[in-house]
């Protein structure tokens, strides 16, 4: 374990501290997140080899995790999948890995971001902030509790969704990707996650299947469908629901 952080300013309630994990093992890499996120984290803590991270992640229970995928003992994938069998926080991944196999392969891991270098400090603490907040909303719409985005309304216990005053007929398989996104916010999921949630089997082509009905979802919940705010494409990978629009 390389070290540990204090405070980078006063916060004003103990309980709204935030707690942030970097393993990485290059130490330039590391000055350079620190940086970054002084300002949208209050305490810090840092580790130059997998094994270093999951004990520092079971010990501090830190509230956002970055991950560098080459480190020097583990697997990034595999201290990834560790790390997501202990912690629910936001897992954002740096790798220079650029490839959508790869981006596909660590989102399937259990990251919710990543950021491939070389990177801007501004880009990752954007992001950092957008999980940070992601992570204090509530996880989704429950059966007592409706999301509520602008005019649009997805209420689980009714199995309704309404857009404005309007209200919105989908087919059950239309529904439930909707939920599956819902119930994910600010997450991107893979074509096979979406696929294996909805359909429950591996058959077929994924991609093929969610462009169509993904296609027809837009249309029935977005304002301009082409131009969508809700749900958003990332290319050769995924789809994403956002909140923050």
């Amino acid at each position: 374990m390389t070290g540990v952080g204090p405070p980078s300013r006063g916060t004003a309630n103990p309980d709204d501290a935030r707690t942030v994990l970097v393993i990485e093992d290059e130490q330039k890499i590391r000055d350079i997140v620190r940086d970054a996120l002084c300002e949208p984290t209050d305490r810090w803590f840092d580790a130059g080899t997998g094994a270093d991270g999951l004990a520092l992640a079971i010990a501090e229970r830190p509230d956002l995790i970055v991950l560098d995928l080459g480190l020097p003992d583990l697997d990034g994938l595999e201290v990834c999948r560790q790390l997501r069998a202990i912690t629910t926080v936001p897992i954002v991944v740096l790798s220079a890995r650029h490839t959508e196999r790869d981006k596909v392969a660590l989102l399937d891991a259990g990251a919710d971001d990543y950021v491939t270098k070389p990177f801007g400090p501004h880009e990752l603490q954007a992001r950092v902030r957008a999980q940070l907040r992601r992570a204090r909303m509530p996880a989704g719409p429950s059966d007592d509790q409706p999301l509520v985005i602008g005019e649009l309304v997805v209420d689980i216990h009714r199995r309704t969704v309404t857009r404005g005053d309007s209200s919105v007929h989908l087919t059950p398989t239309e529904w439930s990707l909707l939920i599956a996104l819902a119930t994910n916010p600010g997450r991107t999921l893979t074509h096979e996650q979406l696929f294996d949630a909805v359909w429950g089997k591996s058959y077929g082509q994924p991609q093929q299947y969610l462009r169509v009905y993904i296609t027809h979802l837009r249309k029935k919940i977005e304002v301009e469908p082409y131009a969508p705010k809700f749900i958003v494409t990332e290319p050769g990978v995924g789809y994403r629901f956002e909140v923050d629009r």
